[in-house]
């Protein structure tokens, strides 16, 4: 595909500041050395017996070819994920090279994982410099264009004795290997980590890779101007489907030299899209609107029979489980959990970081505290299970007034409704919301047992914003709780906050965040959501 005659695509046009370059396929071609693996299985051999260690060597051979097999589809589905994060050098060895080997090789080896893994690399493949690197490198240093590697690598040092021993080394700027920076391609922070790391921004640089799944996909990601394909035995074989495409394909790295070379020294025009925010939307109605549940779409009276119900049940299966634990024990232990749950959140929210409670620590560590290890082991097993049924039976719901009106009305105007939740489980709000018929007029959901963290967390209203794709300045967020639901909101960046009266607080808890200015004063007040509904289409 490399047509020199072929008209430049127009994210070629511009120079960039930095051109970001992958290790393999793109500065170096690799080939696996027909002895490698022996080689590599003989190296392992002489390490163990230096700790006294006699495994044979068609031993190691078998684990070793099992675990490049192994590792080889973990970097496959690792090259799914939005962020992957790279493996350490002793999970390596431990949970792939060694895994079946017996714990004391694995300890030696785990010991000495990093310098095996750089003499590995060499064994297993012969490297050599693609066909117009060292023009490519060359011709950047003349135009001042600087230059980086980005690579997935288990072993970056091996990479860098590579670029050295091959002359290479001084002429790039910056060098990122995934095994040193703990994050790998696809993940967009390694590219624009690299583009920090040589005075720019992604969108000023052109990324250049040879496979699709990762460098492309990559590329894409961190938003960089160009995304280069030069073709290598990896780029027309992904390993599954991906949509996304490169601007330009060559064979080999000396198609992109004269390219490079002929780019305007201008920088290209900068975008024209126009954000919407709170400002120019003066009058206008929400463009998305953000709910809380307990307290605004509905309310919840605690239900002490029931719980204790609860308790009882959960003691008589404990028993038929083996455990020795008494009605009392088990009532009293569900207060204990109440409690500890509630100095959990007090002292939670102090941090910048708010982490939501697990079902295991609720049920082993809160309501287990005083229970046998065998107990506590029971409930660990039970823990999801028994948080969706604790959320179920401990208050009794309603649906708020207004509440059916209001999202009813979003659903005919086309304002996307999301709700952002703290709750112990965000599948029994889910079911709620289906028993009041109001479960499909919600767009996105947003609970912070799922989430792993709570309000006044600004995460969790971020995370909501990311599905509804809308600016926050121009979204609306009703909650009841000033210190918890007006404080993330506002964190976030929420351009109005409506605070609704009748829920969990009183009127004289509310009144004193009225009072104060702050993060947690609210825009607009009001006691019912159907105050709300005339306002969705801007009229006051």
């Amino acid at each position: 595909m490399n047509q020199p005659h072929a008209p430049v695509s127009p994210a070629l046009a511009h120079r960039p500041e930095a051109l970001l370059l992958d290790f393999g396929g793109v500065v170096f071609h690799t080939e696996k050395r027909p002895e490698g693996r022996a080689d590599a299985a003989a190296l392992i051999h002489r390490h163990l017996s230096r700790a006294g260690h006699a495994v044979a060597e068609e031993t190691l051979r078998v684990s070793l070819d099992a675990g490049l097999a192994a590792l080889k589809d973990w970097k496959n589905a690792a090259g799914r994920r939005r962020e992957p994060v790279e493996l350490t050098h002793r999970e390596i060895w431990e949970d792939f090279l060694a895994s079946d080997l017996p714990e004391p090789a694995r300890a030696v080896l785990a010991g000495s994982a990093g310098w095996l893994l750089g003499e590995l690399t060499p064994l297993l493949s012969e490297h050599t410099v693609r066909p117009g690197v060292r023009e490519l490198l060359h011709t950047a240093r003349r135009l001042g264009v600087r230059v980086g590697i980005v690579s997935n690598a288990h072993a970056g040092r091996s990479h860098r004795a590579l670029m050295r021993e091959h002359g290479l080394e001084e002429l790039v700027d910056v060098q990122l290997y995934s095994d040193e920076v703990g994050i790998r391609k696809p993940h967009p922070a390694i590219v624009e980590r690299a583009a920090r790391a040589l005075c720019t921004r992604p969108e000023r640089c052109w990324f250049v890779g040879d496979t699709i799944d990762r460098d492309v996909a990559a590329g894409h990601r961190a938003g960089v101007a160009a995304v280069i394909v030069t073709r290598d035995k990896h780029t027309d074989n992904p390993p599954y489907p991906v949509s996304v495409r490169p601007h330009a394909v060559y064979d080999t790295p000396e198609g992109l030299v004269p390219v490079l070379a002929a780019a305007l020294d201008t920088p290209p025009p900068a975008p024209s899209a126009v954000t919407a925010t709170a400002s120019t939307r003066a009058g206008a109605g929400p463009a998305a609107l953000l709910l809380d549940h307990g307290g605004v779409i509905a309310n919840a009276v605690k239900d002490p029979q029931a719980q204790k119900e609860f308790g009882l049940r959960l003691a008589a299966r404990l028993r038929r489980a083996g455990h020795g634990v008494s009605d009392e024990e088990a009532v009293a232990a569900l207060l204990e959990a109440r409690g500890a749950h509630q100095r959990f959140k007090s002292e939670g929210e102090r941090g910048p970081v708010v982490p939501e409670v697990t079902p295991l620590q609720y049920w082993r560590d809160f309501f287990g505290t005083s229970l046998a290890p065998g107990a506590r082991a029971w409930l660990a097993a039970e823990a999801v299970a028994l948080s969706h049924e604790w959320a179920h039976i401990k208050s009794r719901p309603t649906l708020r007034e207004g509440a059916a009106e209001l999202l009813g009305r979003c659903r005919e105007l086309g304002i996307p409704v999301a709700v952002v939740s703290n709750t112990v489980c965000g599948r029994s709000v889910r079911e709620r919301m289906a028993s009041f018929g109001v479960e499909e007029l919600i767009g996105v959901h947003v609970y912070s047992d799922e989430l792993g963290r709570r309000k006044p967390d600004a995460l969790t209203v971020r995370e909501a914003l990311r599905g509804l794709s809308t600016d926050a300045g121009a979204c609306w967020f009703a909650g009841d709780k000033p210190g918890r639901d007006m404080a993330a909101a506002r964190s976030a960046g929420i351009g109005t906050t409506v605070l609704v009266r009748g829920g969990s607080l009183d009127d004289e808890a509310l009144n004193g965040h009225l009072s104060v200015p702050g993060p947690t004063r609210p825009d607009r007040v009001v006691a019912s959501l159907a105050e709300l509904v005339p306002l969705l289409s801007g009229r006051p």
